[in-house]
Formats: structure tokens, C-alpha cells, sequence
């Protein structure tokens, strides 16, 4: 029977990287969202390839203002869903990069927004033509957080 030298080597490589492994989620997020949202899953499938635990409500379209009203979302903000992350409200198409240092960060906000659903975003198709600008909110009021 013939022995791998780099067989130990290989194990490393993967404890190392975290292939292998049943990594816990990072954190769990319930996404509201409209039935028929096709940018909503592609938002969704991004979280869950960077390590999040996504749980779907879907509803019908008459019923999303509702959520964001729910929740003070700012007009100014409001794209097409709306994700609680822990204590923070997450609106739109955000990078999950942003996102993790919102959980990292744990300002004393009610949660971040982009509005609208930008082009090349987490979901969005196409390439990134413009400068993404993440807000803050608190108590319905909005301030800049983030350019990407």
C-alpha cells in the first residue's frame, strides 16, 4: 500500500480554510420580500455565500410598505426588501461586507439602507456604474454610513 506524504499537509490546508467544516452561520436573517422577486434571491443567495442563515417571508407587493412602515424605514432609503439582522433593519441591495461591519461595529442605529436596487449590487444584474451610498437610520431619519 503505497503512503501520501502530503496527505497531512493537505488535512492543514483544509482546517486551515475552513473547507471541510460545518461553520456555523454568521448570523440569521429574515428577509422580507416580494413571491415574484427574482433580485431579492439573488440578495439572498449572496448572504448565504458569505456564511449568513437567510429565513424568506414572501408576501404580496401590497404588503411590503407595510413591513417598512413596521420599521420606520425612511422613504429616502426604501428599495424593493427589507431584512432584520439581529437588532438592525437592513434595507436593499446591501454588500455583505457592509453588513459585517455593522455587526462588527454595533453602532447605536436602528439599521442601514441603500435605496433602489443600483446596477451590479448583491443581486442586481449588470455592471457597477455609479458610487453606492449606504445610510444609516435612526428614528426615521437618515445619515451617510458608507460609500462603496
Amino acid at each position: 500500500m503505497k503512503t501520501f506524504k502530503f496527505l497531512p499537509i493537505l488535512g492543514l490546508a483544509l482546517l486551515i480554510t475552513g473547507c471541510g467544516t460545518n461553520a456555523a452561520p454568521k448570523e440569521t436573517i429574515t428577509l422580507y420580500k416580494s413571491y415574484t422577486c427574482g433580485c431579492c434571491n439573488g440578495w439572498k443567495d449572496h448572504m448565504e455565500s458569505n456564511g449568513y442563515k437567510v429565513d424568506v417571508v414572501n408576501m404580496e407587493d401590497k404588503d411590503l410598505p407595510a413591513i417598512k412602515s413596521k420599521y420606520n424605514v425612511p422613504k429616502t432609503v426604501q428599495s424593493c426588501h427589507t431584512a432584520i439582522i439581529g437588532d438592525y433593519i437592513v434595507e436593499g441591495h446591501i454588500p455583505s461586507k457592509v453588513i459585517d461591519k455593522l455587526l462588527t461595529e454595533k453602532p447605536a442605529i436602528d439599521g442601514i439602507g441603500m435605496a433602489g436596487m443600483p446596477s451590479g449590487s448583491p443581486g442586481m444584474p449588470g455592471p457597477k456604474n455609479q458610487t453606492w451610498k449606504i445610510y444609516s437610520m435612526k428614528d426615521g431619519k437618515t445619515t451617510l454610513y458608507e460609500k462603496l
